[in-house]
């Protein structure tokens, strides 16, 4: 089984195409996609999938008829499929139900599952089909560490043409074998799991950086002895036309004759020199505008920081915590003082985003100085987010758009749109915190919607962020780097616990 695309382009009506003359060839096993938000990568799976036209070039099967799955990054409705996996009772399905742990009784309440509950749903029912090709779209969103080890499993047995669009390194690293990367109108695919192919990209583009400087140094060197070779080319032209006008008494008419050929042809020599070098120098110079290098928005982001006035910037100290009529903690005291650095982790569905938004009831700073980013935002927030920053005065406006570039938004682009997309809302909210100097991040699942190089560039931040900082995530490695303790929630209690982290944010923890 195989999936081949010959110069695949697509563009929305006279748009910029967001896929351009992708050739590559998928074999079974597992591929990524990455690249930065908003570059093509949901569009290409679409391609792939059938569910977009292609402006140019192929989409093939081999075979033509082999089956096709695709799970799109949302899980809303309770689908079809979805409720004929769960009702199925043949032995595929039965070993799935049991190694993503779903119970047939839990779609009755399908709409309070969690999101990361739902997610296995319905990756559960796409591998039930066993397609020849399944594609997967974020499949990891919203999940604990435990249903990401679950689903990783059921990924693992799967033996066809794997799709995941995916910004989760430890997915892409412990599942994938080749990457796709999309940028800039381009598809390309290169052998390795993502950190291995992240390290090849990097290398390539080192060398061609080089070969860039080195054609600069070249064209440099050309352009000064072309100079040297002018001034002098000009002299021996003066030269001549004087030796012209002038001839010695004492000058023979056959020696007058002899330097002045041999002036001419010095003079014809370098012109034939400046030539040649002129040449060379444009021929360097065309050669260097064939390079085209990625403008990186992202830089390190540095907060002006002032602490906040009090030590203790969230408190809850309730006997039982509860969503609606559900019981789900008991007995919790909980304090975050303002230089935490605090891990909240427990299975999907437990109440970790319950027991956020219990925090921030607790708070003793004001609301303007936190920063609630929840697991979803509505369109509606990301659009009155926007107006918001429009509406800033000069120099904090200013502010929060470099904040946006520095997470790899382009601030003008931004401004100019009507809506931002999931992504560019989550980033510009990150932006809205930072740039108000807020005193506290209360986080949940601030990866989500996030490309690759932001979430590097957000690891960075949350590292050097000075406040209060209170996250829930699956992301191990932005979780070892950021946090110094953990609250896990387990069977109604909060264990709370050193996380063994060892980088630069334990030194924030506040000693009082």
């Amino acid at each position: 089984m195989f999936v081949r695309l010959s110069n695949l382009s697509f563009a929305y009506a006279d748009s910029v195409p967001i896929v351009a003359g992708a050739s590559f060839q998928l074999a079974p096993g597992w591929t990524g996609i990455v690249g930065p938000n908003g570059n093509g990568k949901t569009t290409l799976l679409r391609l792939i999938a059938g569910e977009l036209e292609p402006s140019e070039g192929l989409v093939q099967f081999d075979p033509p008829a082999a089956s096709m799955q695709l799970c799109p990054q949302t899980v809303e409705a309770m689908t079809p499929a979805i409720e004929a996996f769960s009702a199925a009772t043949d032995g595929v399905a039965r070993r799935l139900h049991g190694e993503l742990r779903l119970e047939h009784a839990d779609l009755s309440r399908w709409p309070t599952l969690s999101p990361g509950e739902r997610k296995r749903w319905q990756v559960g029912a796409a591998l039930y089909e066993e397609p020849a090709v399944l594609a997967l779209d974020e499949p990891t969103d919203h999940l604990d560490a435990e249903a990401r080890e679950l689903l990783l499993a059921g990924l693992a047995r799967f033996r066809g043409v794997g799709i995941v669009v995916s910004h989760d390194r430890a997915l892409l690293d412990s599942l994938t074998a080749y990457t796709v990367c999309v940028a800039d109108g381009a598809a390309r695919i290169w052998r390795g799991p993502y950190g291995e192919a992240k390290r090849s990209w990097e290398a390539e583009e080192r060398e061609r950086h080089d070969e860039y400087e080195r054609l600069k140094r070249k064209r440099e060197t050309l352009a000064r002895r072309l100079a040297d070779k002018r001034r002098l080319a000009t002299a021996a032209t003066t030269q001549i036309n004087a030796g012209s006008r002038m001839k010695f008494a004492h000058d023979h008419d056959a020696t007058f004759k002899g330097k002045a050929g041999k002036a001419r042809m010095a003079s014809a020599r370098l012109s034939a020199d400046v030539g040649l070098l002129r040449a060379g120098v444009e021929r360097v110079s065309e050669d260097l505008a064939g390079f085209r290098f990625r403008k990186e928005k992202g830089r390190s982001i540095f907060v002006d920081y002032v602490a906040a006035p009090v030590s203790k910037v969230l408190t809850l100290d309730v006997p039982k915590l509860s969503a609606g009529a559900t019981p789900l903690l008991e007995d919790v005291h909980l304090a975050v003082l303002r230089q935490s650095r605090i891990r909240v982790a427990g299975p999907n569905g437990i109440g970790k985003s319950t027991l956020l938004k219990a925090l921030l009831g607790g708070a003793h700073v004001p609301a303007a100085r936190l920063l609630h980013l929840p697991q979803e935002l509505t369109a509606g927030d990301g659009v009155a987010m926007l107006d918001g920053v429009r509406e800033l005065g000069g120099a904090e406006r200013g502010r929060v758009l470099t904040l946006v570039a520095a997470l790899g938004v382009d601030p003008v682009r931004l401004l100019e749109s009507k809506s931002p997309s999931p992504g560019e809302a989550r980033k510009l909210a990150l932006a809205w915190g930072l740039g108000r100097q807020v005193w506290a991040l209360v986080l949940d699942e601030p990866t989500n919607h996030l490309d690759m190089p932001a979430i590097e560039r957000l690891e960075d931040a949350l590292t050097e962020y000075p406040g209060a900082l209170v996250i829930v995530t699956h992301d191990e490695q932005l979780a070892h780097r950021c946090t110094a303790e953990e609250w896990r929630l387990s069977e109604g209690r909060v264990e709370i616990r050193s996380s063994g982290q060892s980088g630069q944010a334990g030194s924030y923890r506040a000693q009082e």
